[in-house]
């Protein structure tokens, strides 16, 4: 395995197809993975934030602009060809399962399954760039989405664990 390109995948998740792979066939792959405690309707209406803000290390992605702490539930109404992160476009997507991006020759799905009473995030990089180049951005990504992951992790979960009593919140435990 290239250093790089998991992180939280497991094997069975790096081997299922995902919408980029037929995108962007070939060239190299990089699975990146995450449970979340929160159903699966909301986290994907977190994915669709990324509209907005890439929500990783905005100091270095998002020229030192804090991305929204607020979910803006307009930002799930999802056209093919809208810009998300600034950088990238939606080329396909199936509500409230995934959004497939496009940057050049790189190609991102983020998909959502449940898994328990909660969400299971995953996300699949395919980038057709020469080998050295992308193994370079593969790692740098890691940090990246990593940390993208994380944020959207933590921000489901507190609106999940602090919805009002008389909205679709956490389950009777």
């Amino acid at each position: 395995m290239i250093p790089g390109t998991v992180w939280g995948a497991t094997e069975a998740e790096r081997e299922a197809p995902l919408p980029c792979d037929d995108r962007q066939p070939g060239g190299l792959q990089a699975d990146r993975a995450i449970s979340v405690d929160a159903p699966p309707t909301l986290v994907y209406a977190w994915l669709c934030q990324l509209r907005v803000a890439p929500y990783s290390y905005d100091l270095l992605d998002n020229f030192g602009k804090r991305s929204p702490r607020r979910r803006d539930p307009m930002l799930t109404e999802l056209v093919v060809g809208q810009r998300f992160m600034s950088q990238f476009e939606l080329v396909s997507f199936v509500l409230g399962r995934h959004i497939t991006l496009v940057s050049g020759k790189v190609c991102v799905t983020y998909a959502v399954r449940p898994e328990g009473t909660g969400t299971r995030l995953l996300v699949r990089i395919r980038c057709g760039a020469p080998r050295l180049v992308a193994v370079t951005l593969a790692l740098g990504d890691l940090l990246m989405m990593r940390k993208q992951l994380l944020t959207l992790k933590e921000l489901a979960e507190a609106e999940y664990h602090t919805a009002p009593a008389d909205s679709p919140g956490p389950p009777e435990r």
